[in-house]
């Protein structure tokens, strides 16, 4: 069998020609190449149409529904064993798929792997106030879908990602992985750059916003699956 065909990237993206080629390009410089790469395009209005189809890859366009229904709609249309995420504005490190997908292979109970990560400012840009400069100065764990390998037999156990979040559905999944009690190891390795921008998702979890609402409700939902797993047991 091909070993690439264990793997499956999907990149959801939303008005990303600013730093989509970019993103492409990591995945296609990765010394593990997965079987498909599929670009999901949530609506796109700029170039990225134009960007991704300039690619040998699976183009996909559907009308905007977010970026948590743009991932539902790569996972749906991919076929590997594994699956990878990658946000149109973050770059993997040439090892990050080889690190992982090897790490799933050697230890067949553990459900994903997650990697550590450096986050950098886009050129020009200065540090954004929810930002602190320590993320700045060392590596921290990217719990954050570009940081993600996950098998496929965990997505159909615990489901993907929540479309109804707007903004939180990667924490959401994050927490519901964790209450299933699905077995997740850090490969402790750097293979992850996030970059941070004017217009990216993570600029907008200020206090008050839909995006700071949503991780309150995340945090909810978790608890209450806890509380209803306890009272199974009493």
């Amino acid at each position: 069998m091909d070993n690439r065909s264990l793997v499956s990237v999907i990149i959801a993206v939303y008005n990303g020609e600013k730093f989509l080629a970019e993103a492409i390009e990591s995945v296609l410089a990765q010394t593990y190449q997965p079987v498909e790469i599929i670009v999901v395009d949530d609506g796109s209005t700029d170039k990225t149409a134009h960007i991704a189809q300039s690619y040998d890859l699976k183009y996909i366009f559907q009308p905007n529904q977010g970026h948590g229904m743009a991932k539902r709609t790569g996972i749906l249309n991919s076929r590997g064993e594994f699956l990878a995420f990658l946000d149109a504005d973050d770059l993997w490190t040439p090892e990050k798929l080889k690190v992982q997908i090897e790490y799933l292979q050697r230890n067949p109970g553990i459900g994903f792997v997650i990697c550590n990560m450096e986050i950098f400012l886009t050129p020009g840009y200065e540090r954004p106030p929810w930002l602190d400069q320590a993320f700045l100065d060392q590596v921290v764990p990217a719990y954050v879908p570009s940081g993600l390998t996950v098998c496929r037999w965990v997505l159909e156990k615990i489901g993907d990602f929540d479309p109804s979040y707007q903004h939180a559905n990667d924490i959401d999944w994050f927490f519901r992985a964790s209450d299933a009690g699905i077995s997740m190891e850090n490969v402790n390795q750097t293979l992850l750059l996030r970059r941070i921008h004017p217009d990216n998702q993570s600029s907008l979890r200020t206090k008050g916003s839909l995006s700071y609402r949503e991780l309150f409700r995340s945090v909810k939902s978790s608890l209450n699956r806890k509380r209803s797993d306890k009272s199974r047991f009493e």
